[in-house]
C-alpha cells in the first residue's frame, strides 16, 4: 500500500476514500481496495467506509459506461488494442449483461464496464448490478482484514 494513498485517505477521510474508490473504477491505475483498507485502517468505521468506497467506485464505473456510450466508436477500438479490453468486448457481446458478473474483478473488471456502454447494455439493469458487485466485494473485504 503506498504511503501517499494512506496520507490522502487520512488526510480526507470518507471524502478522500470515496474519490479514491472512484479512480480505482477508472482504467487508471489505482486500488481501491487497498485505499478501503487504509480507510478502515485509519479508524474510518467500517460502515462508512463501505458505503464511500461503495458510492465512489459505482460511479466510477458510471463514468466508464458513459465513456462507452458515447464514444463507442473510439472507446471499441481502443478496447481491441488490448488483451484485456478484447476480451471484455467479446465477453459483453456473447453474453451481455451477464458478463458484468466479472466486473469486480482487478484488470478485466473495468475494461468491463466500459464494453458494457460500447455494447449498449441497459442503464437499468447496469447500476444495481454493478453496485451490489462493489458493496459485496467491500464486505468481503471488511470480512478479510
Amino acid at each position: 500500500m503506498s504511503p501517499e494513498l494512506v496520507d490522502w485517505v487520512q488526510a480526507y477521510g470518507a471524502i478522500g476514500l470515496c474519490a479514491a474508490a472512484f479512480v480505482g473504477a477508472t482504467l487508471v491505475p489505482v486500488s481501491s481496495e487497498a485505499a478501503f483498507v487504509a480507510a478502515v485502517a485509519a479508524g474510518l468505521a467500517p460502515s462508512t467506509a463501505l458505503l464511500w468506497a461503495s458510492v465512489g467506485n459505482t460511479v466510477g464505473c458510471l463514468v466508464n459506461y458513459g465513456i462507452g456510450w458515447t464514444a463507442r466508436e473510439r472507446v471499441g477500438d481502443r478496447l481491441m488494442g488490448s488483451r484485456s479490453g478484447r476480451a471484455a468486448l467479446r465477453w459483453t457481446e456473447r453474453y451481455g449483461l451477464p458478463a458484468l458478473l466479472l466486473s469486480w474483478l482487478p484488470v478485466i473488471g473495468d475494461p468491463l464496464t466500459l464494453a458494457a456502454g460500447v455494447g449498449r447494455i441497459r442503464l437499468l439493469w447496469f447500476v444495481p448490478l454493478v453496485a451490489g458487485l462493489r458493496v459485496a466485494r467491500y464486505a468481503a473485504l471488511l470480512w478479510l482484514v
